[in-house]
């Protein structure tokens, strides 16, 4: 996959958002138009990052993981196994960009919030879900037969934990799969999958992503237990630094905190590749520069996506929810966010990535298109409830128990391909683009319509992640009745052709 094929993916993805805040600018919400170039400049950069990015894991990250994940199975060594998965899982989280994001925003929104220990909770429950997923797939443990209890164990943490900590935990569960995370964890899992074989194989291939969101949803909530009754509410400064320093300069301050943080994410990644070729892989050297120039190239494309983001979006964002949420009639917030949540989507990196691996593990049966459409409409969803949150109030607990309770029930009757997937997708959809854009919307929103950010806000993530279980499993069963029909008429044509 060339790049050109990959920048016409990009522009597809990201060009919707900038005609919608175009709109935006033009109808409701006015920002200025240093904001808009901001805006729009900001967008150019995604558009380049994105696709500098999506080569780069194609050529240096997706191979390197399949392999290792084929090369534990080889050494047929479960402790190892088990070592490998929690150590990868932890040091990919622990530099995980959206991850930090997400417990910077915390922790200013509530001082009481440690950023460092919520950043080392979120990847110890990554860590150990991922030695989780890897058991799964080696001893062939049906799908369902872990989700539900685990989910049942987050709810019950959940009743006990602090408030403050529900948004923020389930938010966790999808900042946590992010750009670098998803990528490297479903090829290893593929790879696992791949060198069992068997009927299950395509099932097996899916579910490690959603099996590590549950991880940090528990953890935080862990957290919300033990720092009960300590919460500090009011700090809400963090939605009103939106100020811009003119176009160049917004960007220009950017690139050292970027090129460290993009470094930092890359860096354990970088010498996890060098401990697995000298121990397990043994890569002749043509794959190992092959390797090395898709690192390269994930590297560029990372700085000169979040600078982009963070330039650009972040901050345009925050100031299109303080306008809308503001306004009179601000219940105009719930079908710009079900717009918002349509496109911004698409603009997710590792959506490219499951949506490629999707299509490839069924054999073409599942169409990108067909993924891309049902995802989008479940963020939609999402992010227009999360809207209603923040004009009314209302617990998040409303949302949840029964979105989650919906999703958990059609595990029992949606193909486990599809249950799999969909707990992929509810992690891979809920990617930069959510914990940056669509967060600092919805907390300049919430902070604007005079809400409590850290309860009313927070928590749009988990939506996110939420709303896509429920979809893909529909549309899993939409395909289990159409291959039933198309299996009787088969029948139907077979017996009649006998009877003649």
């Amino acid at each position: 996959m060339n790049l050109l094929a990959k920048f016409k993916e990009t522009c597809i993805s990201v060009v919707p958002i900038l005609i919608i805040v175009l709109i935006l600018e033009v109808t409701v919400a006015p920002i200025g138009l240093p904001m808009l170039a901001q805006f729009f400049f900001g967008g150019l950069l995604i558009i380049a990052g994105l696709s500098i990015f999506l080569l780069g894991v194609d050529i240096g990250v997706l191979p390197v993981g399949q392999k290792v994940g084929a090369a534990l199975v080889y050494k047929r060594n479960l402790p190892l196994m088990l070592a490998v998965g929690f150590t990868v899982g932890f040091f990919i989280t622990v530099a995980e960009p959206d991850v930090r994001v997400l417990a910077g925003q915390a922790a200013t929104i509530d001082p009481s919030i440690s950023r460092t220990l919520l950043v080392v909770m979120i990847s110890l429950g990554v860590g150990l879900f991922v030695a989780v997923g890897f058991t799964r797939t080696v001893l062939g443990v049906p799908y369902r037969y872990l989700l539900v209890p685990f989910y049942i164990g987050v709810f019950i943490i959940a009743y006990f934990a602090d408030p403050v900590y529900l948004g923020v935990g389930f938010d966790a569960g999808g900042a946590t799969t992010g750009p670098m995370t998803v990528p490297f964890i479903m090829a290893m899992g593929v790879g696992v999958a791949a060198v069992r074989k068997g009927k299950a194989t395509e099932e097996d291939s899916f579910g490690l992503v959603g099996l590590a969101s549950i991880g940090p949803i528990a953890a935080v909530l862990i957290m919300g237990i033990i720092n009960k009754g300590r919460s500090v509410h009011g700090a809400t400064e963090f939605v009103e630094q939106a100020e811009t320093l003119g176009i160049v300069a917004s960007f220009i301050h950017l690139i050292p905190e970027t090129l460290a943080d993009v470094a930092k994410a890359l860096g354990p990644l970088a010498f996890i590749f060098v401990v697995f070729q000298m121990t397990l892989l043994h890569m002749p050297p043509h794959l190992v520069a092959r390797t090395i120039k898709g690192l390269i190239y994930t590297f560029l494309g990372l700085v000169i996506f979040f600078i982009g983001v963070n330039g650009g979006f972040l901050p345009v964002g925050s100031a299109l929810g303080r306008i809308v949420g503001g306004a009179e009639h601000n219940i105009i917030l719930i079908p710009i966010g079900f717009v918002l949540g349509a496109v911004v989507v698409l603009a997710e990196p590792a959506i490219w990535v499951l949506n490629k691996q999707v299509e490839e593990v069924s054999g073409g049966s599942i169409k990108k298109e067909v993924m891309l459409v049902s995802l989008s409409f479940g963020v939609a969803v999402a992010i227009a409830l999360a809207m209603v949150r923040v004009i009314t109030g209302m617990s998040i607990w409303w949302l949840l128990i029964p979105g989650y309770a919906l999703a958990l029930a059609l595990t029992f009757w949606a193909p486990p391909l599809f249950t799999a997937i969909a707990f992929d997708s509810g992690g891979v959809a809920s990617g930069p683009m959510s914990s940056t854009f669509i967060l600092s919307f919805t907390l300049g929103a919430s902070n604007a319509a005079g809400g409590a950010p850290i309860t009313d806000a927070f928590g749009v993530i988990a939506m996110i992640a939420m709303t896509p279980l429920i979809t893909i499993q529909l549309m899993g069963l939409v395909f289990k009745y159409k291959e039933k029909k198309l299996a009787a008429l088969h029948d139907k044509g077979t017996t009649e052709e006998r009877g003649k």
